[in-house]
């Protein structure tokens, strides 16, 4: 409005002094004041559209304004949104026969577990006392059925659960925590294996037969609570623990034994191959919680209850044990050798001792290395297998086992048992064995007519997968 008072007052200006006679103005006056009139008009107009066009320019000035702010806002978002995606922690994932993550802060996630399908049979003397035969012949087990998982934390730390669910019965495996001292140290605290010796310590998925030595089971090697310490270097272990009972035994609140083992291994190279040296110990302590003992184990298989050597039951307040192991492995060959006695502590009478030992060899004659890894035999894998359009490998073995369960007036029964075995690892996480042996059986404590010396002959197969 201000912009029209000024033009208007200018166009007053100019015509009052517009120089013309007397008679041209009153003769032009009509048309002066009609063009001063339209001049005015257009004026008005022209302030009119100046003040909208300023309007509009503040508008558009807001609206950038806006957009501005808008703009800055949705690139703070998307820095924000970038420096968040670059502090996330990515997730790796392998596979070990099942998938296994974990990220490079420490977590791991894996789940494990194995099934182990058996066949097998006995052929024995007819006429066995306690009707043995009828435990006998051919048989199918479902040997295990595990199913549990593993990983680690931040901090060193470790765990793994396992849980036995076969005979659809729930039983505890491995089950415990770990840490991780340093690069030599680790403590471990649950239910594991104490340390017995080369073959009970290595996992029965690699394993070189269907079922370990016979002192193994005759001398009740089996998980138990307690708390463990593993020392490793390149050429030294050392593993000691002090150890309750199993979960089931535990479950009586007057069972109070306890055990302390220990294993040294010496495990250097030689030549072109490992040389393997170890020995073991346990001090077992019944603590008044238990009053006798027993040793016996069955012939060669799991799948029969037959036990042909067998100690019955005996008065004892505890036990010790000792046990050596060494081994060699060069390329495709391995041989072991192990021995363990355990002596039983009776109060007034005379302590029986009991022993057993094993030597064996093999060789993977499809060429792959014997496998042998921190002082125990490892998984076989093969070079290329039937996965990849191989044939896997293929391992052999021959086995000597003797256990004598005969001293101090205690007669158990001496068993001998030459075995063969063919293992054939068709992958890494499929493998079969098949395994025969011939029992050698003296003073047995199941008689065939009367008789406690004769001959036995088992013959399995298993077929096996874990993840």
């Amino acid at each position: 409005m201000r912009k029209f008072q000024a033009i208007s007052a200018l166009a007053v200006a100019v015509s009052a002094g517009w120089a013309l006679p007397a008679q041209a103005q009153v003769a032009n006056s009509a048309a002066v004041l009609e063009e001063l009139k339209a001049m005015r008009a257009k004026m008005e107009a022209m302030a009119q559209r100046i003040d909208s066009l300023e309007s509009e320019l503040a508008q558009a000035n807001a609206k950038v304004e806006v957009a501005s702010q808008s703009a800055q806002a949705a690139s703070a978002t998307a820095i924000s949104a970038k420096e968040t995606a670059q502090k996330a922690i990515p997730v790796k994932v392998d596979w070990k026969g099942a998938p296994k993550f974990s990220n490079d802060k420490g977590w791991s996630f894996k789940p494990r577990g194995r099934i182990q399908l058996d066949v097998g049979g006995i052929d024995a003397p007819s006429g066995l006392s306690r009707n043995a035969n009828a435990s006998l012949g051919t048989s199918t087990e479902l040997r295990r059925a595990w199913l549990g998982v593993e990983g680690t934390m931040p901090g060193g730390l470790g765990y793994r659960f396992e849980a036995d669910l076969t005979n659809s019965s729930l039983a505890l495996a491995d089950a415990y925590i770990s840490y991780k001292a340093n690069r030599n140290l680790t403590f471990v605290l649950g239910n594991q294996r104490p340390f017995t010796g080369l073959e009970d310590m290595t996992a029965v998925l690699n394993t070189t037969f269907m079922e370990r030595s016979a002192f193994s089971q005759a001398f009740g090697f089996e998980r138990r609570i307690g708390l463990a310490a593993n020392y490793k270097t390149k050429d030294v272990l050392v593993e000691a623990g002090v150890f309750s009972d199993d979960t089931a035994s535990l479950s009586t609140d007057t069972n109070r034994n306890w055990s302390v083992n220990g294993r040294v291994v010496f495990m250097p190279k030689l030549g072109n191959g490992s040389l393997h040296l170890g020995a073991s110990a346990q001090y077992h302590d019944f603590a008044g919680s238990v009053a006798s003992t027993r040793y016996r184990t069955r012939p060669f298989l799991h799948a029969t209850s037959v036990r042909f050597v067998d100690t019955g039951t005996i008065a004892a307040t505890g036990e010790r044990r000792y046990g050596v192991e060494a081994a060699y492995m060069t390329g495709p060959f391995h041989a072991v050798a192990e021995g363990n006695m355990i002596r039983a502590a009776r109060p007034g009478m005379s302590d029986p001792t009991f022993k057993g030992g094993y030597a064996e060899v093999g060789y993977v004659i499809t060429g792959e290395k014997a496998p042998y890894k921190d002082g125990v035999f490892d998984r076989l894998r093969p070079a290329k297998g039937i996965d990849a359009g191989g044939i896997g490998a293929i391992q052999v073995n021959l086995r000597y086992d003797h256990l004598d369960l005969n001293d101090a007036e205690i007669v158990g029964g001496r068993q001998e048992t030459a075995g063969v075995s063919v293992v054939w690892a068709a992958t890494n996480y499929l493998r079969f064995v098949a395994n025969y042996g011939h029992l050698w059986l003296r003073d047995a404590a199941i008689t065939a007519d009367g008789d406690d010396r004769y001959g036995v002959d088992a013959m399995g197969m298993r077929a096996q997968i874990d993840f």
